[in-house]
């Protein structure tokens, strides 16, 4: 099951014949897992806590880059299975790669030991020293909820956001959105959906609350 783990995808195309498959299972396993144990973490330590804080905060720890550097702490890409393309094209740095192994080893061990002893893992090489970090300096909101946290206390009002401009085709459309507050364009954000050009916007609204 361990070596499960490390067997790329890629290992395979040059490996055919090898006795095992990919690690795709046990990381689509391991996601699972590991959204169970944050919950539950979150849950049991955070009780004061919002609903909304607890997604925003999962968001923020269970993301490719946070997984990837638990996998580089643990020296996880000594142990990858990987094609040779993928070895020349870096593929050991990966952060994809490297977050994919982190969860397949939280899924082999769920099925090899228990959620118990999963639970253990991830509260030591994932949220040790990170997770209240970002608790506690509120690293986990969005520029969207920080906006509204700023403009909210100081005024006691929302700002406002408002579509602009929409372009490109039915199944390929770029929304440029605009953010206000008492009629004034405090910042303009563009992407491929709604939701993220309005974090696209706050982001850029830190730069002018002062003129407000």
């Amino acid at each position: 099951m361990l070596k499960n783990v490390f067997i790329h995808r890629s290992y395979l195309n040059e490996h055919k014949k090898f006795h095992l498959p990919s690690n795709e299972r046990l990381e689509f396993l391991g996601d699972s897992v590991l959204s169970l144990i944050t919950s539950v973490y979150l849950f049991r330590k955070y009780k004061s806590l919002e609903e909304g804080d607890y997604t925003e905060i999962k968001s923020s720890i269970v993301k490719t880059e946070s997984l990837a550097d638990a996998a580089n702490n643990l020296c996880l890409n000594d142990y990858f299975l990987l094609s040779h393309g993928e070895q020349k094209g870096g593929g050991h740095d990966n952060k994809n790669i490297l977050a994919d192994c982190f969860e397949a080893l939280i899924g082999a061990i769920f099925l090899d030991q228990s959620f118990e002893k999963a639970f253990v893992f991830v509260v030591n090489f994932l949220f040790k020293d990170t997770l209240d970090y970002i608790v506690d300096n509120k690293l986990y909101l969005s520029s969207k909820s920080k906006l509204q946290e700023v403009i909210q206390g100081k005024y006691k009002m929302t700002p406002v956001y408002r579509v602009l401009k929409e372009t490109g085709p039915e199944h390929k459309r770029i929304f440029e959105i605009g953010v206000y507050f008492k009629d004034k364009k405090l910042g303009v954000g563009t992407a491929p959906s709604k939701k993220e050009a309005e974090e696209i916007a706050a982001k850029n609204a830190f730069e002018n609350l002062k003129s407000i």
